[in-house]
């Protein structure tokens, strides 16, 4: 049997974690990271990553900062923003910097398992 499609989860919040976890757990291998460093290092360890849904608001380094440096490094791997600013300004710098998609906090479980499904 296959092994189920990996996605990295880097949010500083552990509720965020959890919820994530909650929903895409019965479907994928995850992996949590609290901030972008962690993040960073997971993806150079395993190869097998097929998604990253990252905050933006994080401690230290934010998750577009962290975006760019994962499409410079990974330019074929998906990302897709998760965040609690309904900014569209963010989201349209998110989506430039090669960004996949853009989540809005409080998401619905549906949405985030559609995008999974989609990037997977």
């Amino acid at each position: 049997m296959k092994n189920p499609p990996k996605i990295l989860i880097c949010d500083d919040e552990e509720g965020i974690r959890e919820a994530l976890k909650l929903i895409l757990s019965d479907h994928y291998d995850l992996i949590l990271t609290k901030d972008g460093d962690q993040c960073l290092d997971c993806l150079a360890k395993s190869k097998e990553i097929g998604l990253v849904l990252m905050d933006i608001k994080m401690p230290r380094v934010n998750g577009l900062e962290i975006l760019k440096q994962i499409k410079t490094n990974y330019p074929s791997l998906p990302v897709v923003i998760v965040t609690g600013y309904k900014s569209v300004e963010t989201a349209t710098e998110a989506v430039r910097l090669g960004a996949s998609g853009y989540i809005v906090k409080p998401f619905r479980s549906e949405e985030i398992l559609a995008t999974a499904g989609r990037h997977c």
